[in-house]
C-alpha cells in the first residue's frame, strides 16, 4: 500500500509539472522510480532502464491530459508539432537502442548530469534568443531526432529541449509549452514501445514488468497524472512561473545530486 501512494504522489507531481512547465515528469520520475526499486530489491542491473521505460510509458497518459488542456486554450502549434513527430518518433527509438547498450551506472551519471544541467538553465531562465523562424523539413527532422533521442535515453517527454528550440525559432513562450506538451506524446509512445523490446528478454526483470515497463508503478502514476495535467495546465496561466521555476530547479538540483551519489 505504501509503495502504490509513493506512486500516486508521483505521477500527481509529475501531472502538475507537465501542464505547468510543459515537461513531462520524467525528471522527478526516474530518480524516485530507482530509489522505490532499490527499496523493492530489483536487480540493480535493470534499475535504471526500468525507471526509464516505465517512465516514459506513465507521460503517455500526462502527455495526452496535458495537451487537451492546453488544446482548449488554443495554445497548440499543430503545425510545428507535425513537423516534429517523424524526426522525434525515429529519434526516440533510436535512444532507446543506445540506453539498452549504456550500463546502469553509465545511464545513471548521464541522467544526473542532464538533470543538473536542466536545473541550472531553469535556475537562471536562459532561454535562447529568438532571431528566425521554424526551420524547413530537413531542420526540423533533425531537431526532431536530437529531442526524440535525448529524451527517450532519460525518460523525459522533451520538455527541456523542446521549449528552448521553439523559442530559438519564435515561438511565443506559452505557445512552445504547450506545443512542447504535444511532442511529449510521440517521445513517449515511441520511446516507451523501444524500451518494451529492447528489455523483452532480460533475465533480471521483476514480476509484472514487460520489458523495460514495471506495469505497478505505471497504473499508479498513470492515473494520478491523468488528473492533475490540468491543474498545471491551469496554474500556468495563472501563477507567477518565474517563481516556480527557482523552486523546481533546486528540487531537481537535490534530485540530481543524490543520483550521482546513488
Amino acid at each position: 500500500m505504501e509503495t502504490l501512494l509513493t506512486y500516486l504522489a508521483v505521477g500527481a507531481f509529475a501531472g502538475t509539472l507537465a501542464g505547468l512547465f510543459g515537461v513531462g515528469g520524467g525528471l522527478v520520475i526516474v530518480p524516485v522510480l530507482v530509489f522505490v526499486f532499490k527499496s523493492q530489491g530489483i536487480s540493480e542491473a535493470v534499475i535504471m532502464h526500468l525507471a526509464v521505460g516505465t517512465s516514459l510509458a506513465t507521460i503517455v497518459f500526462t502527455a495526452i491530459s496535458s495537451v487537451r488542456a492546453h488544446h482548449k486554450r488554443g495554445a497548440v502549434r499543430w503545425d510545428a508539432v507535425q513537423r516534429l513527430t517523424p524526426g522525434i518518433v525515429v529519434g526516440a527509438l533510436v535512444g532507446a537502442v543506445i540506453a539498452d547498450a549504456m550500463p546502469t551506472p553509465v545511464l545513471r551519471v548521464f541522467f544526473a548530469v542532464f538533470e543538473l544541467t536542466v536545473a541550472a538553465l531553469l535556475w537562471w531562465n536562459r532561454q535562447p534568443a529568438a532571431h528566425r523562424g521554424l526551420p524547413g523539413t530537413v531542420g526540423m527532422s533533425v531537431a526532431g531526432g536530437v529531442i526524440g533521442a535525448v529524451s527517450s535515453i532519460v525518460g523525459i517527454g522533451g520538455g527541456t529541449l523542446t521549449v528552448p528550440f521553439l523559442a530559438w525559432c519564435n515561438v511565443q513562450l506559452r505557445a512552445a509549452v504547450a506545443t512542447s506538451s504535444a511532442c511529449g506524446l510521440p517521445i513517449a509512445v515511441a520511446g516507451a514501445v523501444g524500451f518494451l523490446i529492447m528489455g523483452w528478454n532480460e533475465p533480471q526483470l521483476p514480476a509484472l514488468a514487460s520489458g523495460y515497463i514495471y506495469w505497478p508503478a505505471f497504473a499508479g502514476i498513470g492515473v494520478a497524472s491523468v488528473l492533475f495535467a490540468p491543474l498545471g495546465a491551469m496554474l500556468a496561466h495563472a501563477l507567477p512561473v518565474a517563481t516556480l521555476r527557482k523552486f523546481f530547479a533546486l528540487f531537481l538540483a537535490v534530485l540530481g545530486v543524490r543520483m550521482l551519489l546513488y
